[in-house]
């Protein structure tokens, strides 16, 4: 061995040397391995007590089951283990794979065997538009899915991969609870203890409670000796719930654009946004009381009995959804909530199936209500402490829906007839003294001095006591009850498929056409209501301009004539495809707003009016602060003018 060679062999030991250390772990990669495989070596342990303890005993059929009857696939253990980890048995499908249906006397749930979740739901005595029954999710869709992820040998699960095992009482798939009765339906997702035999003292188990006559159905996530299976770094589980949400209601383009997802945290309701073309989404990082998959009238709700942990929540809309697959949006929520001892924990919760009606989610005192459009604050005021209850105490005797509309309409405009009267006062008072204004007029005929001619008129309706704000207020004051009722009528559950005369749904379009083609920003179909609303409008705006014209107002109403015309057109297209509820209550109040102006004219003598008007020019006039102002404030501008008028002159 020469020289060199020695040289060579010394090299490579140093390369040797210096790559192993550089290779090394460090001290935290250390920690962590001997972290893991101390874990490891515990579950090992107990894997391996357990298993002599079976052994040593004999084994008897209330704690454990041989699932050689149950697997309709032979496996290799070993290779599933390393996928499953200790839920080999469950991860495949047994004989009878038919799912749980659990009925009561609003609807049918259909618990399914894998992953023992809520698979579909289904009303008995609601239907949609096309006469089927109304199924808020259901298995057609492959974006359905509901699980909750755990972590075992260090492999992430998901509960709706495997199937559980019904604790039944019999060999009956359909159970029925009726009236205040309540029964129990259990789902469980038991371990393989080893090889073809299942640990029965070991399980994760769903718990239903569900009512014979409330829409709430109770459910319990439990854990039962699952800390020798489960890896116990686990503080939080995550669901994954995902809902392909299909259309119930006539007008499809109203109702994706009100699905969505609404959540609250107690003290707010908030949802993501409402649109039919664009998809939204939230990450809340707070406790959350519920999560609700909100369609127009229907809504699937989780709720938590304390609180989830937080959230993320997406409302999507993909090429799938469109008004020929009957699709609406695709809702998802991940949702966290705390877990603390695998060993022996659950956790509680419960799903609202069933209708957006205001009065039945009141009742559950969590704000589920507001999921309802109804308008904010005040307007929503008038929906929740006038409206309702007037609807609702009529509904309870059986009425037709379009009566009831023609009943609350009636009462409004008697609550309103005050204002109304005096609104009509204020203008007839003006409309008496229309000589006077004329006067006015000619006295100043130039543009220039518009100031003086409009000072003048203020000056002779405050001496004749006429107040011309008197008109406007309590048109003003109406308002907010036309607002409450543009967002009640389309909102209102209890119009849904009320059919009225020839409208077949209150709370949607009605049509006496269909047309072969769409006009752009009308629709194609032709809805009635909607034409005698806007028929009224036309008519009495123009009475309405006629006698704002005969007050002495000519010249201010010429620029507000078009506008006024204009919005009756504009309604036309906007209602076309609004609720028929709506056009029917404007329609009603147009006419009840003629009537009222027909007894105004035959109560009001005009020539009386007159006289006892123009008596007023005796009494003396007391300025206001206002007035005052006003005055001073056209003597500075008329003085300014002078200023200005002088200064070119001298120039």
């Amino acid at each position: 061995m020469d020289k060199n060679t020695v040289v060579g062999l010394l090299l490579i030991l140093g390369l040797l040397v210096g790559y192993s250390y550089w290779v090394s772990p460090s001290k935290e990669e250390l920690q962590e391995r001997k972290r893991i495989q101390d874990s490891l070596s515990l579950v090992q342990s107990k894997q391996a007590i357990e298993k002599n303890a079976v052994a040593t005993e004999e084994v008897s059929t209330s704690n454990t089951i041989s699932t050689t009857d149950t697997i309709t696939t032979p496996i290799s253990y070993e290779k599933e283990k390393s996928k499953y980890a200790a839920f080999v048995s469950a991860s495949q499908a047994p004989e009878n794979t038919l799912p749980i249906v659990v009925e009561n006397d609003i609807y049918k749930l259909c618990i399914s065997k894998k992953g023992g979740r809520i698979e579909s739901v289904e009303f008995k005595d609601i239907f949609t538009y096309d006469k089927k029954p109304v199924v808020l999710f259901d298995t057609n869709s492959n974006k359905n899915y509901f699980g909750f992820t755990f972590f075992s040998n260090y492999l992430e699960l998901n509960t709706n991969d495997f199937y559980f095992t019904p604790i039944l009482t019999d060999n009956n798939h359909i159970l029925k609870v009726s009236g205040e009765d309540s029964l129990q339906l259990i789902m469980r997702l038991y371990p393989n203890l080893e090889e073809n035999v299942i640990d029965t003292n070991s399980y994760i188990e769903y718990v239903y409670t569900v009512k014979g006559n409330d829409y709430y159905t109770g459910c319990k996530l439990r854990f039962k000796e699952m800390d020798k299976y489960l890896n116990q770094t686990q503080t939080e589980l995550s669901l994954r719930w995902i809902t392909q949400l299909q259309r119930q209601e006539k007008n499809y383009k109203n109702e994706k654009l009100a699905t969505t997802i609404y959540y609250s945290d107690i003290e707010d309701v908030e949802n993501l946004k409402e649109s039919d073309t664009k998809s939204d989404s939230i990450y809340y990082p707070t406790s959350l009381k519920w999560i609700s998959f909100k369609q127009h009238f229907f809504t699937s709700t989780i709720i938590a009995t304390n609180e989830f942990s937080n959230a993320t929540m997406v409302a999507d809309i993909d090429a799938s959804d469109n008004e020929k697959t009957n699709s609406l949006k695709t809702l998802k929520a991940n949702i966290s909530f705390p877990i603390q001892n695998f060993a022996n924990d659950e956790f509680a919760f419960g799903f609202y199936f069933g209708p957006n009606k205001y009065n039945i989610l009141k009742k559950y005192d969590i704000e589920l209500e507001d999921q309802i459009q109804l308008g904010g604050n005040w307007i929503s005021w008038i929906n929740k402490y006038a409206v309702i209850p007037i609807f609702n105490h009529f509904e309870k005797l059986n009425w037709s829906y379009g009566f009831i509309i023609l009943i609350l309409t009636v009462f409004l405009k008697l609550l309103l007839f005050p204002l109304a009267y005096t609104s009509y006062m204020s203008t007839a008072k003006m409309r008496v003294v229309k000589p006077e204004i004329e006067e006015i007029n000619k006295r100043y005929p130039d543009q220039k001095d518009a100031m003086k001619k409009q000072q003048a008129i203020m000056a002779m309706y405050k001496q004749l006591g006429i107040r011309p704000m008197a008109g406007c207020l309590p048109v003003l004051l109406q308002l907010p009850i036309l607002f409450a009722m543009f967002r009640f009528f389309p909102s209102a559950y209890e119009l849904r498929q009320q059919a009225f005369l020839w409208a077949d749904d209150l709370s949607s379009y009605d049509s006496i056409l269909d047309l072969p083609f769409n006009i752009p920003f009308y629709g194609d179909h032709v809805s009635l209501f909607t034409l005698l609303m806007t028929a009224a409008t036309l008519t009495y705006t123009i009475l309405n301009n006629k006698m704002m014209s005969s007050a002495g107002n000519a010249q201010q109403m010429k620029a507000m004539k078009w506008m006024m015309y204009l919005m009756p057109i504009m309604f036309l297209g906007i209602f076309n495809n609004y609720s028929s509820g709506l056009s029917y209550y404007y329609f009603l109040v147009n006419i009840i707003t003629f009537i009222q102006m027909g007894i105004f004219r035959l109560a009001i003598n005009e020539e009386k009016l007159r006289a006892k008007v123009l008596a007023s020019k005796a009494k003396p006039v007391k300025k206001s602060r206002w007035q005052q102002k006003m005055e001073d404030m056209v003597k500075k501008q008329q003085a300014a003018q002078r200023n200005l008028a002088n200064q070119r002159k001298k120039r």
